[in-house]
C-alpha cells in the first residue's frame, strides 16, 4: 500500500512540474543555475540550450514570496572559497521548534567541469533527519545527480538522475526510490528541444512499477519567450499547470500562475510580484490567490551590518488564519 500511495503523490507533482527536492534558502538550487532559454545565440547562428526541465516555471516561481512563519535566524559562515556552513534556528507555533546544520561544498562550475570534483550539500536537523545531495559532471555535457533524504531513522527518497545537454536540446532520466525487495521503482524521463529562439517544446514521461499497480503519465510542456517575459505550460493526464512571468522595469516584476488537478478536482490561480528598491536595499514580494490567501515579505539589508531583515505575514481569509514570521540572515 506504501508503493501505492507514493506513486500517486509523485506522480501528481511530476505530471504537473519535478519531483520536490528539499532546499534551503529562497534559492531553487545552489548548483549553478540555467542561463535564459530565449537568447539566440549570435556568435554561430546556432540555438541555444533549452535548460533543464523543472526550471521551466522558475522565472515565475522566484516572484512569489516564501510563506514565513514564527521567528528565524540564519548564521552563515564561508570557511573558504568552496566550503561553507550555516547554522539556522527556528521557533515555531505551528510546527515543532527546530535546529538545522546545512553544508555545502562548491566550485565554480567551470572548476567542476576542468577537475570533475563534486558538489556537495547536506543539511541536518535537531531530529536526526537528513537531506543531501551530490553533484557530478561526468562530461563537459554529461552530468548525474543523486539525492537522499531521511526522516528520522527511515529512508523516505533516493534518486538518481543523469542529465545530457545538447547544444540546442536537454535530455534527462531519473529512477526515484528503487525497492528490489518491494519490487518497486519510479522512472522519469525528460526531453526539451529548442524549435526556434523563442519556442522550447518537450514532455516528460512518469513510468511505475509496483506488486499492486504499474502505468505511466505522459506530459507535455511548451515555452514561449519574449524580450521581457516569459509563458510556459505543461499539460497531461494529471493536470495542467500554467505560467506567465513578465520584467515591466528594473524594479518591478509579476508572474501569474495557473494549476489544475484531475486527482483531487481542485483549481488555483495566483498572482505574484516582486518590487526592488536598490536605494533602500529592499525587496518586497507579495502574493494573492483564488484560495484567498493574500501574503508579502520583505527583505532589508541592513548596512553597513552583513545582516538581513526578513519580515513576512500570510493571511487565509477563507480559513480565518493568520501566520507572522520574523527573520534574520546573518553572513
Amino acid at each position: 500500500m506504501l508503493p501505492i500511495l507514493m506513486f500517486q503523490t509523485v506522480v501528481i507533482q511530476l505530471g504537473l512540474t519535478q519531483i520536490k527536492l528539499p532546499r534551503s534558502g529562497r534559492q531553487n538550487s545552489p548548483f549553478p543555475q540555467d542561463r535564459p532559454p530565449s537568447r539566440w545565440d549570435k556568435r554561430d547562428g546556432r540555438l541555444p540550450n533549452p535548460g533543464s526541465f523543472d526550471g521551466l516555471h522558475r522565472n515565475c516561481k522566484d516572484v512569489f514570496p516564501q510563506q514565513v512563519e514564527g521567528v528565524k535566524m540564519i548564521i552563515n559562515k564561508t570557511l573558504s572559497s568552496f566550503f561553507k556552513v550555516s547554522h539556522t534556528f527556528h521557533l515555531s507555533a505551528v510546527a515543532p521548534s527546530n535546529y538545522r546544520f546545512h553544508v555545502e561544498y562548491l566550485q565554480s562550475d567551470t572548476d567542476s567541469k576542468e577537475t570533475s570534483s563534486p558538489m556537495l550539500i547536506g543539511e541536518m536537523d535537531s531530529s536526526g533527519s537528513l537531506n543531501a545531495h551530490s553533484l557530478f559532471h561526468l562530461s563537459e555535457r554529461m552530468r548525474a545527480k543523486a539525492v537522499f533524504q531521511t526522516q528520522q531513522s527511515q529512508f523516505v527518497t533516493w534518486q538518481f538522475e543523469t542529465e545530457y545537454r545538447g547544444s540546442d536540446f536537454t535530455a534527462a532520466v531519473t529512477m526515484a526510490n528503487p525497492d528490489i525487495l518491494r519490487e518497486s521503482v519510479i522512472m522519469v524521463a525528460h526531453f526539451l528541444q529548442s524549435v526556434s529562439p523563442q519556442l522550447v517544446l518537450g514532455g516528460e514521461l512518469v513510468y511505475h512499477r509496483g506488486r499492486a499497480e504499474e502505468g505511466g503519465i505522459l506530459t507535455l510542456a511548451g515555452q514561449y519567450s519574449g524580450p521581457n517575459w516569459v509563458a510556459t505550460v505543461n499539460a497531461g493526464k494529471g493536470g495542467a499547470h500554467a505560467s506567465y512571468y513578465h520584467r515591466a522595469n528594473k524594479q518591478i516584476q509579476v508572474g501569474v500562475e495557473f494549476e489544475a488537478s484531475t486527482r483531487t478536482q481542485e483549481t488555483t490561480f495566483s498572482f505574484g510580484y516582486q518590487m526592488e528598491l536598490p536605494e533602500a536595499n529592499m525587496i518586497f514580494r507579495g502574493m494573492l490567490d483564488s484560495r484567498c490567501i493574500i501574503g508579502g515579505v520583505l527583505e532589508k539589508r541592513l548596512c553597513p551590518l552583513p545582516a538581513t531583515l526578513i519580515m513576512g505575514a500570510f493571511v487565509n481569509h477563507r480559513g480565518d488564519k493568520l501566520q507572522v514570521g520574523l527573520g534574520v540572515n546573518v553572513g
